[in-house]
């Protein structure tokens, strides 16, 4: 299994361009958050007041993958997963509906926008997305952008 310096440089070197970095830092955290809503939209049973679900039943797993490379990045991811946790459940229950939208119309709608953009950054970029060649590449993209956040305010990242 790689290290998490081998996984951050890896996908690093498919990002270098200035604006690319600034479309990553947009639509990374967008992307994450709509993959929530659109994984809480799959019906399941209501599970402790609708907390546990398919978006909190794959996140531990993507939890799990995280813990192997580094505790303090699974502890951030941690955080964040319960805010956008909280926050789907927010839009679901105040904001959508008052807008005429489920929760899975509003991610799907942002999720495809945020796409388009990304892929535009890697035209910009003249790099393909990191996930052709690995899919994991896709859990990589929000510790990347959570690590030089923990460099910016001196937490080890490893």
């Amino acid at each position: 299994m790689k290290t998490i310096d081998e996984w951050l440089t890896l996908y690093g070197r498919d990002h270098q361009n200035p604006t690319n970095k600034l479309i990553h830092w947009i639509c990374v955290p967008v992307i994450l958050f709509t993959v929530f809503g659109l994984l809480m939209s799959i019906p399941f049973p209501v599970i402790a007041d609708g907390w546990i679900n398919v978006a909190t039943i794959v996140f531990v797993f993507a939890l799990a993958f995280y813990f192997r490379l580094s505790f303090p990045i699974f502890a951030g991811m941690v955080l964040i997963g319960a805010l956008f946790l909280w926050a789907n459940r927010f839009l679901a229950s105040s904001v959508l509906p008052h807008i005429g939208l489920n929760l899975w119309q509003f991610s799907v709608i942002v999720f495809v926008i945020a796409w388009i953009f990304q892929f535009i950054g890697h035209k910009i970029e003249g790099q393909k997305p990191s996930f052709f060649e690995d899919l994991q590449f896709l859990l990589i993209g929000p510790i990347w952008l959570l690590h030089f956040l923990y460099k910016q305010i001196g937490i080890p990242y490893k």
